[in-house]
């Protein structure tokens, strides 16, 4: 993706009316926004994976998935991305409540244009939406469409002031991520601090840390290693925070996000980490996926640092299609960072403008990994996509065939070959 080409406001529309499904459909497009119209909530529940919304606005009543209970799959899935409910003059009581409920708010119909448009405008300043287009995440190269996922969920929270905590492995980016967070939100124009807790000493939130990040966003870097002492110096700190600010989550002037690539959960469970500073901290997670589950990345990574090395150097060079066939089907234990590690270390051995795959083979020694077949691939893919579709209808077959286009009997079948048990899927809390 070129980081400079702007884009269009993603708004996710669903009522069960057609005609008024149209005609709001007709005058967002006509304002320039690109526009998703679905007819009920458990295809907008599925749509919006897809379409990644920047806002989405739903009739209140439907069947299935009415606009409540979108409301509460929407705040779980993506925090911070803002709904706007329609509603008939007899419910009104209902959106009242729903606002209550983390609703941005509501319109009435008939909905009158000047109303809706400046209700959108204003969700969308408040969720932090960049009219300006992708540069808040210019430095994170990417097309796999699950790190577009990590990505939408960074930039619907990055207009709250909600805490984040940013896991995954060391080399996955996190950094760069707080960093897009910061970028994107209301305070991109503040400082953005970071401290090593891997790093620090024991005192080191007795000092003007939060002070040197007034205004802007603090990172808390490898949070995991913060020793014990800093730990309950750091809960204080929030909690004197949480009392001015009147929430749990938010500060008055400082937006805390923390990273780590160690398993939280196991530190707390053998007493190494505090839970209750870990609660405190993650009250919206985003786990960046290794770069083995985003194979896809490798070869438009490799293109983008032989790019910046000609840039350094002077010197342009390219890998044999060999060498980034190896490149591309390696096993990246150091993720990204060790990636760009490698190319930088080819160019810098390479005696020629190619490199060729004997260096490469140096480089990474017997990290090769085995790629799935293509029916492997294909198997896998069609279980997540069942379990997927399972769990956005709580584990309704007729809800699910329909979803998937297939007849009961067919999908049935296709539920048995991949193991999959619809009454697994029933009365799970949501």
């Amino acid at each position: 993706m070129n980081p400079t080409v702007k884009r269009k406001a993603r708004i996710l529309v669903v009522d069960d009316d057609p005609g008024l499904l149209r005609l709001l459909t007709i005058r967002l497009r006509a304002e320039n926004y690109e526009v998703e119209p679905m007819e009920n909530g458990v295809q907008a529940l599925a749509a919006a994976s897809r379409f990644r919304p920047d806002l989405v606005i739903s009739d209140l009543r439907m069947d299935q998935l009415d606009g409540i209970g979108l409301l509460k799959e929407l705040q779980i899935r993506w925090p911070g991305l803002k709904v706007i409910l329609l509603t008939a003059h007899g419910t009104i009581p209902d959106a009242v409540q729903a606002t209550q409920m983390g609703a941005f708010g509501f319109l009435t119909k008939p909905v009158e244009k000047q109303e809706l448009l400046a209700q959108v405008q204003k969700a969308l300043k408040i969720s932090g939406f960049v009219d300006a287009g992708e540069d808040w995440r210019a430095g994170i190269i990417t097309r796999s469409a699950l790190m577009e996922e990590k990505l939408g969920q960074a930039h619907m929270v990055a207009g709250t002031e909600a805490r984040v905590l940013i896991t995954g492995e060391s080399g996955t980016g996190k950094e760069l991520l707080a960093r897009a967070i910061h970028k994107a939100s209301p305070r991109r124009a503040q400082p953005f601090v970071l401290a090593n807790c891997s790093a620090v000493a024991e005192d080191i939130f007795d000092g003007d840390l939060f002070q040197s990040a007034e205004g802007g966003t603090l990172l808390l870097d490898e949070i995991g290693a913060l020793p014990m002492r800093a730990q309950l110096r750091l809960l204080q700190l929030l909690q004197e925070r949480a009392d001015t600010a009147g929430a749990d989550h938010a500060s008055p002037n400082v937006r805390i996000i923390s990273t780590t690539n160690r398993d939280l959960l196991a530190l707390v469970a053998g007493g190494q980490f505090r839970e209750d500073l870990y609660y405190r901290l993650n009250v919206v997670h985003i786990d960046l996926p290794a770069l083995s589950r985003r194979r896809e990345d490798i070869p438009l990574l490799v293109a983008h640092f032989l790019a910046e090395l000609a840039k350094e150097t002077g010197q342009r060079k390219i890998y044999a299609p060999e060498a980034v066939e190896l490149l591309a089907t390696s096993d990246w234990p150091g993720n990204v960072r060790q990636l760009a590690n490698v190319v930088r270390q080819n160019c810098a051995l390479a005696q020629t403008p190619i490199i060729p795959v004997e260096l490469v083979q140096q480089s990474i020694g017997g990290t090769q990994a085995k790629l799935p077949s293509f029916d492997e691939a294909r198997d896998e893919f069609t279980r997540s996509y069942l379990s997927q579709i399972l769990q956005i209808t709580g584990g309704n077959v007729s809800q699910a065939a329909r979803l998937a286009k297939r007849n009961r009997t067919d999908f049935y079948k296709l539920l048995g070959r991949h193991q999959l048990m619809p009454d697994d899927f029933k009365d799970r809390e949501r």
